[in-house]
């Protein structure tokens, strides 16, 4: 029984985005555990601005903001959606309840933002922690969604200042969305800012 609702729960997600693009979702850029969490905002209408709970309880606030580009690097994409998601300051997904959709594991810090016009996007957060007894740096979690269905994962954002981080998170040869996602964070009041643009299809295989 809990199988079936599942796949009822999957299948309204599914078809109640599918309905906003043409042709169908579709996932590109090699496999992805979990990349179709992006399609389940299912009737939420999405800004290109938006928070994650964390930040009001957070010990560092983040803004993350930036411009996502068509595959010219110069023209601004609009409606394009960005999922993110992230550990709290543990180091811990926390859990939702949101049923047996992708929240369950990715938990409940998580936000989809619809860029607007001019290709901007914005998210206000907390600071991740990294895994627990472990050496991976802290990051952000992205998935892109683009107007035409087209579906992937880009680089994680990372923190310049995370010790943890190596040369394989640093100097990627060609990163997913054009850059390496490591976010040189600006004091800006109680805000700590860094900013991220993206290039659509940049070092996505078999894109087309």
């Amino acid at each position: 029984m809990k199988s079936f609702s599942f796949f009822l729960l999957f299948g309204f997600l599914f078809f109640s985005c599918q309905a906003q693009f043409d042709p169908k979702p579709r996932l590109v850029g090699a496999p992805c555990e979990g990349c179709e969490a992006v399609l389940e905002f299912g009737d939420q209408e999405l800004h290109s601005t938006d928070t994650i709970s964390l930040f009001h309880t957070a010990t560092k606030k983040l803004k993350i903001t930036g411009t996502i580009y068509q595959a010219d690097g110069r023209t601004p994409a609009a409606n394009v959606i960005l999922y993110a998601y992230h550990t709290n300051e543990e180091g811990i997904y926390p859990s939702t309840d949101h049923g047996n959709n992708w929240g369950r594991r990715h938990g409940k810090l998580r936000v989809w933002v619809k860029t607007d016009r001019r290709g901007n996007y914005t998210f206000y957060t907390g600071q991740p922690a990294s895994y627990p007894g472990r050496t991976v740096p802290a990051h952000i979690h992205s998935i892109i969604l683009e107007p035409n269905g087209r579906y992937y994962y880009l680089q994680d954002y990372y923190f310049a200042e995370d010790p943890y981080l190596t040369k394989a998170e640093t100097d990627r040869a060609a990163p997913r969305g054009g850059n390496n996602g490591v976010l040189d964070l600006i004091l800006e009041g109680n805000l700590w800012v860094g900013k991220r643009d993206f290039i659509l299809g940049k070092n996505i295989p078999n894109y087309q």
